[in-house]
């Protein structure tokens, strides 16, 4: 914050044009340190690095949520877009209805606490659906489980009557993943279904012990839970006591409340960590002529000092929320020239600005994306099977504009392509110049596009880290991902498999601000 770092947020209050910085001035300290302007927006929580945990697999996430689920005591707060309904999503029911019945047992009366938030339209879609999935819960611990569903308040009216299942979650969505225990948090991209515990590649971060961040997120979600509908015992839904409807009621009423709920959150908390970070570096500095009397005792009390930073960023522009924006622009524009951005996308269908400061900056970009092959809708049914030829026109759109400015070099684009799987993973890897190790990771549902900024409720986080070790493992995550990747180039485009058809390309600029 020494720098006015507000004036990095000048590229979204005027239009999208590449935006040229100054360089860092010699002022703003070096490193990790560099990102403390986030912390202007957002909380920011310090944690040790060695509470934080990265895992690779789908196979590892689903047994991680399995383990978690058994042995909280306290809460279990589950964001996702929705809960499959197949054997491995049963298993997780099952476990979280042995954990609730155990905890009965050892009280009499329970403290656990669950709370799930899911998608209204994607958690109803067809006849066995999430909402059945989770009832027989309801019915055994109502006062424990609390099942909400949040229905956009864009899909309503004569829209809302004529638009059928399956397009319905074109509008809107609830798109944040997290799933969180007691104080563990893990983030994600991944959804509660089998796929994503099976051959879904995603990223997974799991946080341990930190109960700041898990208080954060079980806010957040306590929040949109609250301005969402809550599932009944017999599958109806309603809407708290005295709250604006999504749909029936009033559009602008209801958008206000929620972002008044949310941002209470995001800004209760920051005012929270600034009090604690202020307390803390005091009392370091006084504490430090203490400790050297009283020896060892009172230094045993004192948590290790942080050197990993995690900063939550949230987006949800139907209720006018766009921090995630905001930082993720400054982010792209700040990055000097020889930093490295590793990005990556399940769906590559970058928003104009996004474009734009890719195309406009100076940093290296090595940008992985979906081969048609692992797109999650290869292979669909009816219009859906076309969308993974958009994907390819939209890409070959770019990369035709990458190669016309002659920035195939400094722009280069991976496809990721393994047998048998398909590629759902999300975020970003920030290499600072001359460095070979990331500093910071973005991790989170945002996909960088037009449905992540304007139409869905998204989180992600911000991790910064001066620790090597840590740094090592986003490294190795970040190559694990990439070396199942080809580089893109003209050739590319000549497969047979790469012909788009003509009526994709003229549907798909009408259509790609829907996927």
């Amino acid at each position: 914050s020494h720098r006015s770092s507000w004036l990095l947020l000048a590229p979204l209050l005027t239009p999208p044009v590449p935006v040229i910085t100054a360089p860092p001035c010699s002022l703003c300290p070096e490193g990790a340190h560099r990102f403390q302007w986030i912390r202007n927006l957002v909380p920011e929580f310090g944690i040790s690095s060695s509470h934080v945990k990265v895992l690779s697999s789908p196979a590892e996430f689903y047994e991680l949520l399995k383990v978690q689920i058994k042995t909280a005591k306290q809460r279990v707060v589950m964001a996702s877009l929705y809960l499959g309904t197949g054997l491995l999503e049963q298993e997780l029911v099952d476990c979280l209805e042995e954990t609730l019945e155990k905890s009965l047992q050892a009280k009499g009366s329970s403290n656990l606490r669950v709370s799930i938030l899911l998608d209204y339209t994607r958690g109803s879609r067809g006849r066995k659906n999430s909402r059945t999935m989770l009832i027989p819960l309801l019915q055994r611990f109502p006062e424990q489980v609390r099942v909400s569903l949040f229905h956009t308040p864009n899909l309503r009216g004569l829209l809302r009557l004529l638009i059928p299942e399956r397009f319905n979650e074109t509008i809107g969505l609830q798109h944040i993943k997290v799933y969180l225990f007691d104080d563990n948090v893990i983030l994600s991209g991944a959804n509660l279904s089998d796929l994503y515990f099976t051959n879904r590649q995603d990223r997974y971060v799991l946080l341990q012990d930190s109960p700041e961040i898990a208080d954060f997120f079980t806010e957040l979600v306590d929040a949109i839970g609250d301005v969402s509908l809550q599932l009944q015992q017999d599958d109806t839904v309603q809407m708290m006591e005295g709250m604006e409807h999504p749909y029936q009621g009033d559009k602008v009423t209801y958008c206000e409340i929620a972002n008044r709920r949310v941002m209470e959150v995001i800004n209760s908390a920051r005012t929270r960590q600034e009090l604690l970070h202020a307390k803390t570096f005091h009392s370091s500095q006084e504490g430090s002529s203490l400790i050297s009397q009283q020896g060892s005792q009172a230094s045993e009390g004192l948590k290790p000092e942080p050197d990993t930073w995690i900063y939550p960023l949230i987006q949800m522009k139907p209720f006018g929320i766009q921090i995630d924006e905001m930082v993720t622009e400054t982010l792209l524009t700040e990055a000097e020239r020889d930093a490295r951005i590793y990005l990556t996308t399940g769906y590559f269908n970058l928003t104009q600005a996004y474009m734009d400061l890719i195309l406009g900056t100076r940093a290296e970009y090595r940008i992985l994306l979906a081969s048609p092959e692992v797109n999650g809708f290869f292979g669909a049914k009816g219009v859906a099977g076309a969308i993974p030829a958009a994907y390819v026109y939209i890409e070959h759109q770019f990369y035709s504009e990458v190669c016309y400015l002659h920035q195939q070099e400094r722009v280069q684009l991976q496809e990721y392509s393994r047998a048998g799987w398909t590629f759902h993973a999300k975020g970003l890897w920030l290499y600072l110049a001359g460095s070979d190790l990331p500093c910071l990771t973005l991790i989170g549902s945002p996909n960088f596009g037009y449905r992540s900024i304007h139409r869905d409720l998204e989180a992600q986080v911000a991790i910064v880290t001066e620790n090597k070790a840590l740094q090592q493992e986003l490294h190795r995550e970040q190559e694990q991902l990439y070396i199942c990747s080809g580089v893109v180039s003209p050739a590319t485009f000549e497969q047979p498999n790469r012909y788009v058809k003509l009526w994709v390309k003229l549907v798909t600029p009408l259509i790609k601000n829907f996927f």
